[in-house]
């Protein structure tokens, strides 16, 4: 399973750590990260989404409705 945002596409990024002798090691970034469920009222059901942090803020923000109509995933896919 990979660990990116659906809202805003968010991945994990990679760096190093420096220790106090400059020594670099490899490290990763992870994102803050949620899988959660949402309620569409226009389609009267739940959709489940892997979600970052800012990515629930935008949710709240602008609405579900609104930023699925931008990314055009879910709409018109009736199960």
């Amino acid at each position: 399973m990979s660990r990116i945002c659906q809202i805003t596409g968010k991945k994990l990024l990679k760096g190093n750590n420096v220790s106090h002798s400059n020594n670099k090691k490899k490290r990763y970034f992870n994102i803050n990260f949620f899988k959660k469920k949402f309620f569409i009222p226009s389609l009267g059901r739940w959709i489940k989404l892997k979600v970052s942090a800012k990515g629930i803020k935008m949710i709240n923000k602008l609405g579900i409705d609104h930023i699925l109509k931008q990314k055009n995933k879910y709409y018109g896919k009736k199960k």
